[in-house]
């Protein structure tokens, strides 16, 4: 008997010990391999790097820097990035109501406190998604105004109104800097002092090969595909790599204001201002991110979390897949980000100089026009969060998140759902419900030339709850919108809206056609 055991014992410790080799094996592999691909990668933007031109050659260097510690992070990425069981809702005196910041009565030094800030607008984007060439920034959006247009205006009348100085700083891609810095100089004589630098750039990688798709450092032709922008978490070391960075705390500058330029809600609120530059010395926060109440519109926005007791903004991309409906729950995860950020210079200087900003990577895969399948690394501004002290959330309302990404969001700006004043949206008075109507326009309305084609004036949506259009349809003169309204063209059909037309609660479709005589 005791024969049998030991042998079965032996065979226990035979079949331990050769896992552990074998785990001890496929590791070391793993590793090997890892290394390979770094040293591959480094002498192939060593080549890359041999044929810039110039002052090219010193940005593309500081540039790779950055993409060299992406990408060793991204061979070194094992899994999900958080463990589900240790995330927590955010305690409650870490995320403060926007309504008690506002109780609060401003101070006279509020003039002070601006004359501390700079507004920082992330301007990296093209406007193609709609339809248009050049950098997303210059679409009209209202009255002939472009989002830049109404950005200088806020800012203009905040130091006029206040007799303050808060610059205007631009995060340009190599996407957007050459046509936004011929746009600036209509603002010469604007009370603002613009200031302008550009994120990194990026080579996009063989999903294959896992080496960059470049074989230059050229930008013409074909060669511009080989290269991206990595995402806005770029801004720390972009910034900072510019010079600009210290210029501004040399000034006296303390905080930016960050936020995405076709958000036009996201404008300077001088009361999260006053709660952020009043709190106890010993507490100074560093980072404020406003987040909004989550409806069903936006159950994949990053949310908040408690994370090894440090605020962290938990995004889609990081959840296991057996959480993801978890996480999706409106009644769980009650708030998103709203990607407005105010955020101590101090600190990113401290936090760049000691490489201790460590966010999350975003691997972003593309599928290039000849059919080459490439992969970006990104990162998101918000994910710095963690690693800044004293870190808060305030719960703003909805009216702070007015992002326009698609012609539906644009019809609802141009509409009389709002007002405009100083460069700043309002909700109209007139409309009896706080919540923005929910607009769905089909294909046929996608880029901004044809949205516009097929209004002949933005129609009446002060009582409108709801609207779907779909196909082929145009809208005239003084049309009014209200209720629930679904209009749906058939393949081959065309549907008229007839100039002065009251539309309540009503649902068209078929063949409508108003013909002149």
């Amino acid at each position: 008997m005791w024969v049998d055991i030991f042998m079965a014992s032996y065979v226990t410790m035979f079949h331990f010990t050769y896992c552990k080799i074998m785990c001890f094996s496929v590791k070391k592999f793993q590793e090997k391999l890892r290394l390979q691909h770094e040293t591959t990668m480094h002498k192939e933007l060593e080549k890359l790097l041999t044929t810039a031109k110039g002052a090219e050659q010193e940005i593309s260097k500081k540039d790779f820097e950055g993409f060299k510690n992406l990408f060793h992070r991204f061979l070194q990425v094992k899994g999900p990035s958080v463990k589900w069981d240790k995330i927590h809702k955010p305690p409650e005196d870490l995320i403060h109501p926007y309504d008690k910041i506002k109780a609060q009565a401003l101070p006279d030094s509020v003039a002070a406190s601006l004359n501390k800030l700079v507004v920082v607008k992330l301007n990296g984007g093209l406007g193609t998604s709609m339809g248009c060439k050049g950098p997303k920034s210059v679409i009209s959006v209202r009255n002939e105004n472009t989002f830049l247009d109404l950005t200088v205006h806020q800012i203009e009348h905040l130091n006029k109104t206040f007799n303050v100085d808060v610059p205007l700083v631009l995060m340009n891609s190599f996407n957007t800097d050459e046509d936004t810095k011929k746009i600036l100089q209509k603002y010469t004589h604007h009370r603002v002092h613009i200031h302008t630098f550009n994120q990194s750039r990026y080579p996009r990688i063989n999903k294959e090969s896992l080496l960059p798709v470049a074989k230059d450092l050229g930008m013409h032709g074909d060669h511009a595909d080989a290269w991206y922008p990595p995402g806005h978490g770029d801004i720390y070391a972009s910034f900072y790599n510019s010079g600009l960075l210290d210029q501004l705390i040399a000034a006296g500058k303390e905080y930016i204001f960050v936020s995405n330029i076709d958000n036009l809600g996201a404008t300077v609120d001088l009361f999260i201002l006053n709660h952020l530059m009043t709190q106890p010395k010993d507490k100074r926060c560093e980072f404020i991110m406003e987040v909004t109440d989550k409806t069903r519109a936006d159950v994949k926005g990053g949310t908040l979390i408690q994370y090894d007791d440090k605020l962290r903004l938990l995004e889609i991309a990081q959840v296991p897949k057996a959480h993801v409906d978890e996480f999706k729950s409106v009644t769980k995860f009650k708030i998103f980000n709203t990607n407005n950020l105010w955020i101590s210079l101090a600190a990113i200087k401290r936090l760049h100089e000691q490489n201790t900003m460590d966010m999350e990577i975003i691997v972003n895969p593309k599928t290039l026009d000849g059919g080459l399948n490439v992969i970006q690394l990104e990162t998101a501004v918000g994910a710095a969060i963690k690693a800044f002290d004293n870190a808060l959330g305030v719960n703003v309302p909805r009216s702070r998140f007015l992002p326009v990404k698609t012609s539906s969001d644009l019809l609802l700006v141009m509409s009389n759902l709002y007002s405009l004043d100083a460069g700043s949206l309002t909700m109209s008075k007139k409309r009896e419900f706080p919540s923005t109507p929910h607009v769905k326009l089909g294909s046929s309305f996608t880029k901004v030339h044809d949205f516009l084609m097929r209004f002949e004036s933005i129609p009446d949506m002060l009582e409108l709850d709801h609207l779907t259009v779909s196909g082929d349809v145009t809208f005239g003169k003084n049309v009014s919108l209200k209720g629930t309204v679904i209009i749906i063209a058939n393949h081959g059909d065309r549907i008229d809206i007839p100039a002065g037309a009251v539309l309540e609660n009503k649902i068209v479709s078929g063949n409508l056609r108003i013909l002149d005589h």
